[in-house]
C-alpha cells in the first residue's frame, strides 16, 4: 500500500483533471541539487572551436531554462560560450561586423541543447542479448553513429547508464572531447554489475556474488576510466524469468558497492524497479535511481529526505512503448499487459507524480536503443513527462536542460541560455512551450550547436555581412 493517489491508463486521457499552470515547480529542487565534491566528474572540455568565432542570433524566442518565461531577444556567442542574452549592447555594430556570423531567427525558438539522464549509447536498436557478441570494431562504429544521432536529435548532454562493452562509452566520450567525432558531452559507464541468476543479460554484465566481488568489480570499472558505475539490482518483466518486483541485491552488497564507488570518486546508478531495490538505493546513497517503479512509502520518504543529492530517471518511455509500440516487433499489447507492463506503468506514474509533487528531481531519459525505443526518438520523454507525469511543458523542458546540466555536475555552465554558459543550443522552428512534440521532428531543429561549433544549419540560416 502507498499513501498517494492511484493512476489509471484507462481514463487519464479522457479525465485529465485540472492541470497546474503556475511557475515551474522543479526549478528550486534542481537549483538545490548538488553533486558531492568528492564525486564531481572531471571537467571535460571539447576541443577544436576557434576562440575568435563570433555568432549572433537575432529575433529569437528565448527559453532560458532559468524559470523565466520565454521572451524575444538576441543571443551573442564568442568562442565556446554565450556572452550576451536578450539585449545585446552593441548589436548594430555586430550585425555589420564581417567577422560575425548572423542568424535571423524570424521568431524561432532558441533553447539549450537537451539532455538524457539514462543513456545507452552502445545499444543497437535490437536484441541486447546479442550486444556482447558484436565484433568490437563494428560495435565502436555503431556507438560513434549513436553519439552523432544524439547530437542530430538536439541532445548535447548524456549521462551513461550502462555500456555493452567496457571501453566503448569511454572511448567515444574521449573522441568527442578531442573533437575527433561529433557527439554530446557525456559521462561514461561500463558493463553493469549483476548477481548470478539476477542478470538481465549475461554477456553485457559484470558478475558479483559477494561483497568481495563487489569491491573488486567496482575498482575494475573505476580503473577503466568510467565516470559512473551501474548496479543491476532488480528484474525486468520482459525476460519472463526476472520479475521487476524482485530485488537481487542484499543490503550489505548495495552498501559496499556504493561505499567503494564513492571512495574512488565515482557516482553510482541503479536499475531499481523493485520496491526493495529502490529502498536500498535511497538508503545507501545511490546517486541516480533508474525506473523506481514500485516505490513504497519508505522509499518515497528516503528520496524526499535526500532530494538534494539523489535524482530519479524513470525511463518512462520504455514502459509506454513496450505497451503501445512493440506489436510490430512481435510483442502485442495483450502480451505486455499479461507480463505486468500496464500495471507497472500505472504504479510508476502514480509514484513519479508524487515525487514531482514532493520536489524529488525526476529527469528524462527513456532507455533508448531498443527495437521499439529506437535511437533518435529521445524527445518522446518530454511529452510523457507532460502528459503522464503532469508536468507543465516548461517543467519538462527545464528537466531536460537545466536538470540534466545539474546532473552532469555543471549547473553553472550547462543546460541554460545565459551568459557564461557553453553555447550548446538548438534553434527550433516552432514553440516547444506550446507543442513539445516538435522536439521529436529533426527537420524542425534548424540549427544545432555544441561548444560554440555549428553541427547543423540550413543554407540560408546565416547571412554574410
Amino acid at each position: 500500500m502507498v499513501s498517494w493517489p492511484a493512476f489509471s491508463l484507462d481514463n487519464f486521457q479522457t479525465t485529465p483533471g485540472e492541470r497546474y499552470q503556475g511557475p515551474p515547480r522543479n526549478l528550486k529542487p534542481i537549483r538545490e541539487y548538488k553533486v558531492k565534491p568528492e564525486l564531481q566528474p572531471p571537467n571535460y572540455e571539447i576541443k577544436g572551436i576557434d576562440p575568435a568565432s563570433k555568432i549572433l542570433f537575432v529575433n529569437v524566442n528565448i527559453i532560458e531554462s532559468s524559470g523565466r518565461e520565454p521572451y524575444k531577444g538576441s543571443v551573442y556567442i564568442q568562442g565556446e560560450r554565450i556572452v550576451f542574452v536578450g539585449s545585446i549592447p552593441n548589436e548594430i555594430e555586430l550585425k555589420r561586423d564581417p567577422s560575425v556570423s548572423v542568424c535571423d531567427g524570424n521568431g524561432r525558438t532558441i533553447m539549450s541543447g537537451l539532455g538524457d539522464a539514462h543513456t545507452h549509447m552502445t545499444w543497437n536498436g535490437g536484441d541486447i542479448s546479442q550486444l556482447g557478441k558484436m565484433n568490437p570494431g563494428e560495435h565502436l562504429l555503431l556507438t560513434e553513429e549513436n553519439a552523432k544521432c544524439y547530437l542530430d536529435s538536439g541532445y548535447t548532454m548524456c549521462f551513461g547508464a550502462a555500456a555493452a562493452k567496457d571501453h566503448l562509452d569511454i572511448a567515444v566520450r574521449d573522441a568527442i572531447n578531442a573533437g575527433s567525432i561529433p557527439g554530446p558531452r557525456s559521462l561514461a559507464n561500463a558493463r553493469e554489475i549483476a548477481k548470478t541468476d539476477g542478470e538481465l543479460s549475461l554477456d553485457i554484465s559484470f558478475m558479483a556474488d559477494n561483497v568481495d566481488d563487489f569491491r573488486r568489480v567496482v575498482k575494475t570499472i573505476a580503473d577503466l576510466g568510467a565516470d559512473n558505475i551501474k548496479l543491476s539490482m532488480s528484474g525486468e518483466a520482459i525476460t519472463e524469468i526476472r520479475s521487476a518486483e524482485d530485488c537481487y541485491y542484499t543490503e550489505e552488497e548495495t552498501r559496499v558497492a556504493v561505499e567503494e564507488a564513492h571512495k574512488l570518486g565515482k557516482r553510482v546508478c541503479s536499475h531499481a524497479r523493485a520496491r526493495d531495490s529502490v529502498v536500498q538505493s535511497a538508503k545507501y546513497d545511490v546517486d541516480v535511481i533508474f525506473h523506481a517503479s514500485y516505490t513504497c512509502d519508505e522509499g518515497m520518504k528516503l528520496l524526499e529526505e535526500k532530494k538534494d543529492c539523489i535524482v530519479v530517471a524513470p525511463a518512462i518511455n520504455w514502459l509506454w512503448a513496450t505497451l503501445y509500440d512493440a506489436e510490430p516487433f512481435g510483442y502485442a499489447f495483450n502480451a505486455a499487459e499479461a507480463m505486468g507492463y500496464k500495471r507497472e506503468t500505472e504504479i510508476a506514474v502514480a509514484a513519479l507524480r508524487e515525487m514531482h509533487r514532493r520536489g524529488i528531481i525526476v529527469l528524462p531519459g527513456g532507455d533508448y536503443g531498443f527495437a521499439w525505443c529506437p535511437h533518435g526518438t529521445y524527445a518522446r520523454d518530454l511529452v510523457h513527462f507532460h502528459k503522464l507525469l503532469d508536468m507543465t511543458t516548461h517543467e519538462s523542458i527545464i528537466a531536460a536542460t537545466a536538470g540534466v546540466g545539474a546532473l552532469m555536475g555543471r549547473p553553472h555552465e550547462l543546460g541554460k541560455i545565459q551568459p557564461g554558459y557553453y553555447a550548446d543550443l538548438i534553434l527550433v522552428d516552432g514553440d516547444p512551450m506550446k507543442e513539445l512534440e516538435i522536439l521529436q521532428n529533426h527537420d524542425k531543429l534548424n540549427v544545432i550547436m555544441i561548444n560554440g561549433r555549428i553541427h547543423k544549419a540550413g543554407p540560408n540560416d546565416f547571412v554574410e555581412n
